[in-house]
């Protein structure tokens, strides 16, 4: 019996090594620099990387523990994509090529703690999966764009009804030159997956493009997300329908008159 026993504890612990989140209520992306409970690294650079700098060990008042993440972005199009990002990955710079998704059933939201440095800082968006390949992640999910303010927030990404069984691409941050067009510095800190059993799916409404008059003579092309979302439904942004239309409008009417 015992010998049973020591078998079943054994499978037990191959298994979550091997990248189950078994029963956890949380599994941590980014913690501290080097806390043993971190999963993935930040090794995806993609877009105009080099207008990118990042710090996962800065001591610039973490929301917890000793360090955060720094991200610094200048915006100067260096590879003429206009936008950048990083994948926190793994294994390292894995893009579908190699196994090394963890599953993680069970989990249905991510959560991060994020502050700007000034307040008033965009984030265009952030993903969770979406890697491809041989080894593709089993979904892909966005979130944002968000507006910071020079204090930590808490935002919540709704991950109810998603297939969380294979994800390689753990987070992912995406900034762009329309929305930070003089570049912009903010933090990232307590980077997880979370367990909420009173979470409920999120409503999923495709995008839609809108119309709406802002000034006299100007017509600016309104993408809301989710689509219709004038305020009606929940969407899980801590930004207000009157900072997404005034985004909207400013990266509309930065494509329209440069």
């Amino acid at each position: 019996m015992k010998r049973l026993l020591a078998i079943f504890s054994a499978v037990i612990l191959l298994t979550c090594v091997s990248g189950i989140a078994c029963a956890q209520e949380s599994f941590v992306v980014y913690m501290d620099k080097n806390s043993p409970d971190n999963h993935y690294a930040g090794s995806g650079w993609m877009g105009d990387h080099n207008d990118i700098k990042l710090n996962d060990e800065s001591t610039s008042e973490p929301y917890s523990g000793s360090t955060c993440i720094e991200v610094s972005y200048n915006a100067e199009r260096s590879g003429n994509y206009g936008w950048a990002g990083i994948y926190w990955q793994n294994p390292p710079n894995n893009w579908g090529s190699r196994q090394g998704g963890y599953d993680l059933t069970g989990m249905n939201k991510l959560t991060f703690w994020a502050r700007g440095k000034s307040g008033g800082e965009i984030i265009e968006k952030i993903k969770v999966g979406g890697i491809k390949g041989t080894y593709p992640d089993s979904t892909e999910v966005e979130f944002g764009p968000i507006e910071l303010s020079d204090t930590w927030e808490k935002y919540t990404v709704n991950l109810s009804g998603e297939d969380l069984s294979y994800i390689s691409g753990g987070f992912v941050f995406i900034v762009s030159a329309d929305l930070s067009p003089d570049g912009t510095v903010f933090y990232f800190d307590e980077i997880k997956y979370e367990k909420d059993e009173n979470l409920k799916p999120e409503l999923k409404l495709p995008r839609q493009c809108h119309f709406m008059c802002i000034q006299t003579g100007c017509l600016y092309l309104i993408i809301i997300q989710p689509a219709a979302g004038w305020g009606i439904t929940e969407t899980y942004q801590s930004i207000n329908l009157l900072t997404r239309i005034v985004m909207a409008a400013r990266l509309a009417s930065n494509n329209l008159f440069r």
